[in-house]
């Protein structure tokens, strides 16, 4: 706790200061272009890959970058997240970023044991159709990255069951993207690109 306290103190020290115009205008709007839905993975900051600004993109951080599938009449924050994005703030573009070496895929591919982990497990069944897909078609050291990429397309598939989402797809008000982010090297693979060749 004391780092954080160091840090938060460095933020209104040095950080703030020096973007104070940046937070004026803030405290007054909120446009985010892009909705960037990226792994609760500590190793994966989208402001910092993107190298965006406080205020330009809106972020949801899931273990596993999942997506539930839309339920009418279900309290769902995820889903409540993109509807904002989309249907309040008008945002254009949705990135769904997986990443190497993620814990969830890893459990998934490697069938660990999540008896002791129950929300876990429960929580990464939105990835049954990726692993189930990937299952056949990749084994040994590339069944995670492939997993990772098959469930990147997975989630942009499961948006497109979000009213919202289809609605803004279906006007071309809205563009979705699949990313790998690999943590070792900075690289990021645009499986849009991969996919629409």
């Amino acid at each position: 706790m004391q780092d954080l306290a160091a840090g938060l103190r460095r933020f209104q020290r040095d950080v703030f200061p020096a973007k104070a115009e940046l937070f004026a205008g803030l405290a007054a709007r909120h446009t985010p272009d892009t909705l960037f839905i990226g792994c609760s993975d500590a190793r994966v900051v989208p402001e910092l890959i993107t190298q965006r600004e406080p205020g330009e993109l809106f972020v949801i951080r899931t273990a596993g970058n999942l997506v539930p599938a839309h339920a009418p009449f279900a309290a769902d924050g995820v889903a409540a997240g993109v509807e904002y994005a989309v249907t309040v703030l008008g945002v254009t573009d949705i990135v769904v970023c997986g990443h190497s070496a993620c814990g969830a895929m890893t459990a998934l591919a490697e069938g660990h044991d999540l008896r002791g982990a129950p929300a876990v497990a429960e929580w990464l069944r939105h990835a049954d159709d990726a692993v189930a897909r990937t299952s056949d078609s990749a084994t040994g050291a590339d069944r995670v990255p492939a997993l990772v990429r098959e469930n990147v397309r997975a989630q942009l598939t499961r948006l497109t069951t979000h009213p919202s989402v289809a609605r803004a797809l279906a006007r071309d008000e809205l563009t979705l993207h699949g990313w790998v982010y690999d943590i070792p090297t900075g690289s990021v693979e645009n499986l849009t690109l991969a996919t629409a060749a």
